[in-house]
Parts: structure tokens; sequence; C-alpha cells
């Protein structure tokens, strides 16, 4: 290699040294030197505990042990069947009442029902057979008197369960039902509580007078009250079964809230 050539791989080898020195990345962080460890502010002090507050409408616990422990809530379906059976009948669970998941079904419905919706398929209740029924057009639309029949069959049923034995079936069962309530989503939570909650939401569905009147502002019905349109959809659901059916209801259910609530209304 000539004396020149030499001199050019120098001058290469130099510039690509200073580049590497300049451009190239750090693969050890630069040493620094010691300095004092940071100030850490102190702790601060932890808020009080609060206790968490008890039930307002506790379940009594039974006086004497079961004499047989009961099923975990993914198996309890046997137990419910049977159960529901007794008090309203073996012909009006088969005919009326969904046969799985329960517990769970009755859980969500009574925790929904005070909302704007529920979920049909989540109901432990076969839903009323035939098409909801209406009556008119334009604005003289709404619900059809027939519409009651739908749900009467259900209201009969209903109205003649004797309470006492349909709380005991409850009270027997309450620790499967709060299991389901805490899986739903509260853990903090007391079933029985929400109970007495729904209750009070029904019982202040109003008495409506007259025709219910009807608007279609895009495809399902709604109410022309903007009053009755913001009620919660157990309440809509008493609406829509008729003032007498929606008054028996009612009566049943203040006879269930004087069983299982502490506190009056």
């Amino acid at each position: 290699m000539t004396p020149f050539r030499i001199a050019i791989v120098v001058v290469i080898l130099a510039i690509a040294g200073i580049a590497a020195y300049w451009f190239w990345p750090f693969t050890q962080p630069p040493v620094l030197p010691p300095s004092k460890p940071p100030l850490v502010a102190p702790p601060a002090p932890a808020p009080a505990e609060v206790p968490p507050q008890g039930p307002q409408n506790p379940i009594p616990q039974a006086e004497t042990p079961q004499p047989q422990p009961l099923p975990t809530v993914k198996e309890s379906d046997p137990a419910m069947r049977d159960a529901i059976s007794g008090v309203v009948g073996k012909d009006a669970f088969e005919r009326w009442f969904v046969p799985e998941r329960i517990v769970h079904r009755i859980v969500a419905t009574i925790d929904n029902l005070p909302r704007k919706n529920y979920a049909q398929r989540l109901s432990p209740v076969k839903p009323p057979s035939g098409l909801f029924q209406v009556t008119g057009k334009d604005d003289d639309l709404a619900i059809a008197p027939a519409n009651a029949e739908r749900y009467t069959p259900y209201v009969r049923a209903l109205d003649a369960i004797d309470t006492t034995k349909l709380v005991a079936v409850y009270t027997h069962f309450y620790p499967l039902f709060q299991k389901a309530y805490v899986e739903l989503g509260y853990p903090n939570g007391y079933f029985n509580d929400r109970l007495v909650e729904v209750i009070d939401n029904l019982l202040a569905a109003p008495e409506v007078k007259g025709p219910v009147k009807l608007v279609v502002p895009h495809v399902l019905y709604e109410y022309a009250d903007p009053d009755l349109q913001q009620r919660s959809a157990g309440q809509k659901l008493l609406i829509r079964m008729g003032p007498e059916n929606a008054a028996k209801v009612k009566a049943k259910l203040r006879e269930i809230r004087a069983k299982v609530a502490k506190a009056r209304p």
C-alpha cells in the first residue's frame, strides 16, 4: 500500500472514531458523583377507619341449624325448583318459571326493576303470551284495556300465594341470594336491603286513571306522558298490566315488605 493510500485510511478511521464517540449511544450510563439521598416526606396519617354500615333490614337467623346444608348457588336449581313449586304449585312453576339459574335470575331481575330497563332474558318468569295490545292511533293511541288480560293469570297466581310460606322459603335460601348479589357486583351490599328498596319503588308507581296514552317516536312504544316515560322499568310494568292487576300486586308486595323489612316505608 502506498503512503498516500495509508494516509487516506488513517483519515477515514479517525473520522469514524469521532462519529462513534458523538453519535452512538452509550452502553453504560455516565458515572455521577455520589449525592445525598433524596428527602422523603413522612407518610400521611391513615384516615380514621369508618366501620361498614350494617344491613338496615337484616334477615333473622334460623334458631335451629339446618337439617342439611344449603347447596351452592351453581347447584341450587333442583332445590329452588322444589321450593318454588311448593309455594306456587308444580303446574304453575312449569308454566311460568324458567327452571335454570333461578337464584341468579331472581337476584338480577329484582336489582334491575328500579332501573330504566331490565333484561327479559334474565327474568325468572316467562313473558306473558301474545302481543302488546294497543288501541286507537295518532293522538288517541293508548294501551288497550285487553292488554291487562295477558298479566291476569300471573297476578291470580301471585294473589293466591301464602305470603308467610313464601317469605319462609326466601329466608331459608337467603344465603344463596346474598351470595349471588355479591357476585353480581355488590361486595358490600345486602340483598334484603335491596329487595325492600325495590318494593318501595314499585309501591310508588302512579295509579293512572283513564287511558294510558302512547307515542311512537322511533320504533318502540313510549308513554306520551313524560312523567310516566321516565319511571323505572318495574313501575312501567305495573302500569302496563292495568290498574286492577297493579293494585293486587301492590297489596301482595305490602304483605311481603311487612315480613322482610325492619323499617317502615
